[in-house]
């Protein structure tokens, strides 16, 4: 048969032939075009894809933060008034008026403490002080007077001198 064929079909020229290969190759390469196209667009469509899972991926983490600071929150809310509570009876335990007035004659208490030892240290150094000139006082006076018992001693007579001398000191 094949036989037959070829005798009623003539053999195609070879440049009609080049034409026909020609077309298929250009139908086959807009073919290839074509799913190019395609398969560009799908890459597109999945990075965009990606993107947005993303995208969703973050906003879950942010939900997930906002959702642990809520309940922080909401904790910290529940601890408050428990906290309120320990402050007034700490408030109650310390009495914190009294302690206030307390502190306050005690400062009194400490100042006067101070002027008073401010005080007697300076009367203990101007006492300290005075007994210098004190015995500086009372040795003029003996001079004074150990020149005046001098002065009366040599107008005494001879007998009285004697009998003073043979007389005790403490008597």
């Amino acid at each position: 048969m094949e036989k037959l064929r070829k005798i009623i079909k003539p053999k195609p020229k070879p440049q009609e032939q080049l034409r026909d290969w020609q077309r298929r190759l250009h139908q086959e390469s807009r073919n290839i075009l074509r799913q190019i196209q395609a398969l560009a667009k799908e890459i597109l469509r999945s990075r965009q894809t990606v993107n947005c899972l993303y995208e969703n991926k973050a906003q879950l983490n942010s939900i997930s933060m906002h959702i642990g600071n809520s309940v922080e929150i909401a904790l910290t809310v529940g601890h408050l008034p428990k906290s309120v509570d320990v402050m007034k009876f700490v408030n109650n335990l310390m009495k914190a008026p009294e302690i206030s007035i307390t502190m306050q004659e005690f400062s009194k208490e400490m100042t006067k403490a101070g002027i008073i030892e401010e005080t007697v240290n300076d009367v203990i150094d101007s006492a300290l002080d005075s007994e210098d000139i004190e015995e500086e006082i009372e040795e003029e006076v003996d001079k004074v007077l150990t020149a005046l018992a001098g002065e009366t001693a040599a107008q005494l007579p001879e007998a009285v001198r004697k009998e003073k001398l043979k007389q005790p000191a403490g008597a």
